[in-house]
């Protein structure tokens, strides 16, 4: 149960950033949260523990209802690229 748990509070943070982005102007205190949220999601992708995670869903060992966009290799480099495209703007 420790893997599903950890995968639906992936998607959460997944979900939380990639709603937020399309939101901006935001307050402070959520772009902090948003931050806080890539760190994670970016720790995670480079992990074991989302390497077993993508490798028990490729083999159907995960429940099908399952939200799974963390283990898309595509949504969450997307994810990056519009958070890094966000923080360009921000900079300029």
């Amino acid at each position: 149960m420790e893997q599903i748990e950890r995968i639906r509070c992936m998607e959460q943070l997944y979900d939380f950033v990639s709603e937020s982005i399309t939101e901006f102007p935001i307050p402070l205190d959520k772009y902090e949260r948003m931050q806080e949220a890539v760190v994670t999601l970016f720790d995670y992708y480079g992990s074991d523990e989302w390497k077993q995670d993508y490798a028990d869903d490729e083999a159907g060992l995960l429940p099908k209802d399952l939200k799974r966009g963390v283990l898309s290799e595509d949504g969450l480099w997307n994810l990056f690229s519009d958070w890094r495209e966000l923080e360009e703007q921000l900079k300029r």
